[in-house]
């Protein structure tokens, strides 16, 4: 059989693999894109939630880094209003910590270095008289509120996914890489369906190795020269709670130990509580929170809240590996979150490309230099293009949403406003595009419960790659904290025989 060549092969299916492959399919390159298990299966779905700057990197003068991540925060907020918006964080000051004039100073950086221009600027917030100080122990009087924006993570993962395999990127997921070598000069890759257990071959110019945890354990399996390069693990780790307030805004709590912790209003129920900073060894897909960091992040809170969280409030809990470019730093929470890109080979040389750290804020500015830096081993193609295009369904303004909302009631009045609001939440203008045939309620398919419906169901296989109710409750939407074992086993008998997934395997 032939083999397929394409201009560039990408190895992850994570935030900074499915950016490029949008990236890259935009400027009329051919791309390929395999991921072992499902899109954001890995640490796309296991971040903070937050499109921020990251107040705390100013602490280690990282200016550069919150410079970016400060203008693509609003540049994404224009891009998927659906998915991102703003979300307003109480800092509680503690006379012990960091004193009130960094604080400030930390702020008024924060507010003008990024080019801020949709977003409220920082205010005082007195405690005492403020809803945000009810929850909170008597100590605490003055406070800072500033914006940071909150994202649906593994749903801006899907929709880079889908928008570049709608501009001809070949996306495979459950598709697992065994080798690449350099080949008549080109690379060639050796792959297996994880579904089929089928092998097969593809061909491609470059090679970049986006996969994450996986990256050093992957460049095993590549051809490339001696490198000192290694990623640093470190595992950071959330808990989920009941909700603990009744407003819509964040916390952000320091920590004596020099740490920060959120505690954000989470799934409207909940409330999320993280992140932990703890370096990590072993292998990256059995990462899981431990009971010591369940015991701190309680702990952590409780220092704030007057009614205290103990282990028995959690609901749920998640932990990822943040893939961080081993800098030398002593502490976790010290190594720097910046990207640094690695290139192996030359003109005469098939050249690899690999992706050392990053963080979700400013994956579409790393794709731009990932494509940028391969200009010269890449057939001719067009310029950065990501800026003002919007990911699909985002095309609306970010102060629109409940506009949107009352089309898609309007468009298809069998929605009751939780179910259009949340499918609008998720999928925005797309949600009409989904609904267009429902006419009568036999329309919408089985009720799984929770609002879900096998049209959504149906949407998610054909055009999001879910292959299983776990792909569909965790990764395309988060129902599966009101979902049981029984409501699960039916989605997933249904997902089982869908017609799109018996036909493949």
């Amino acid at each position: 059989m032939r083999t397929t060549t394409y201009d560039l092969a990408v190895i992850g299916g994570g935030i900074n693999g499915c950016g490029i492959a949008r990236d890259a399919a935009g400027r009329g390159l051919s791309v390929f894109l395999c991921e072992q298990n499902d899109l954001a299966s890995g640490t796309s779905s296991a971040s903070t939630k937050l499109i921020h700057g990251g107040l705390r990197y100013l602490e280690y003068y990282e200016f550069r880094l919150v410079r970016e991540a400060l203008r693509e925060r609003e540049v994404l907020l224009n891009a998927a209003p659906h998915i991102i918006w703003p979300l307003r964080f109480i800092l509680p000051h503690h006379r012990g910590l960091r004193p009130a004039w960094l604080i400030r100073l930390g702020l008024f950086l924060y507010d003008h270095i990024g080019g801020r221009k949709l977003l409220p600027k920082t205010k005082k917030v007195d405690l005492r008289r403020d809803i945000a100080g009810m929850v909170l122990k008597p100590g605490y009087s003055l406070a800072f509120e500033y914006s940071d924006c909150w994202v649906l993570d593994s749903r801006l993962v899907i929709l880079n996914a889908m928008d570049g395999a709608a501009r001809g990127a070949d996306i495979r997921t459950r598709c697992r890489l065994l080798s690449a070598r350099r080949d008549q000069g080109g690379w060639l890759l050796s792959l297996v369906d994880q579904t089929s257990g089928t092998e097969y071959q593809v061909r491609a110019r470059t090679l970049v190795n986006s996969s994450g945890p996986w990256l050093d354990q992957l460049l095993t399996h590549i051809d490339h020269g001696q490198t000192p390069e290694h990623i640093r693990m470190v595992k950071g780790s959330h808990i989920i709670v009941p909700r603990l307030f009744d407003h819509q805004r964040a916390y952000i709590f320091q920590n004596s130990d020099g740490r920060i912790i959120f505690a954000i209003p989470y799934e409207e129920r909940f409330t999320l509580i993280g992140t932990t900073d703890v370096d990590y060894t072993g292998a990256p897909e059995e990462v899981r929170i431990s009971p010591e960091e369940t015991d701190y992040l309680c702990r952590s809170a409780s220092e704030y809240f007057r009614a205290p969280i103990t282990p028995a409030d959690v609901v749920s809990s998640f932990s990822g590996i943040r893939p961080l470019f081993d800098d030398g730093s002593n502490e976790a929470k010290a190594a720097t979150r910046d990207y640094v890109l690695k290139l192996d080979g030359e003109r005469d040389v098939p050249v690899l490309l690999s992706i050392y750290g990053g963080k979700i804020t400013t994956y579409r500015q790393l794709a731009q230099s990932v494509l940028n830096r391969l200009a010269p081993f890449l057939p001719a193609m067009g310029g950065d293009w990501t800026e003002t295009m919007p990911l699909p369904g985002g095309d609306f303004a970010p102060d629109r949403f409940e506009q949107e909302v009352d089309r898609l009631l309007g468009h298809c009045p069998l929605l009751d406003r939780p179910l259009a609001t949340r499918l609008t939440r998720c999928y925005g203008t797309r949600a009409r595009d989904m609904t267009e045939r429902l006419t009568t309620g036999a329309d919408r398919g089985p009720a799984f419960g929770h609002g879900l419906y096998g049209f959504e169901v149906d949407y998610l296989i054909r055009y999001e790659w879910a292959r299983s109710a776990e792909d569909i409750l965790w990764r395309r939407t988060k129902l599966g904290l009101l979902f049981d074992n029984d409501e699960t086993a039916a989605l997933q008998d249904f997902v089982d025989k869908h017609p799109e997934i018996t036909a493949h395997r």
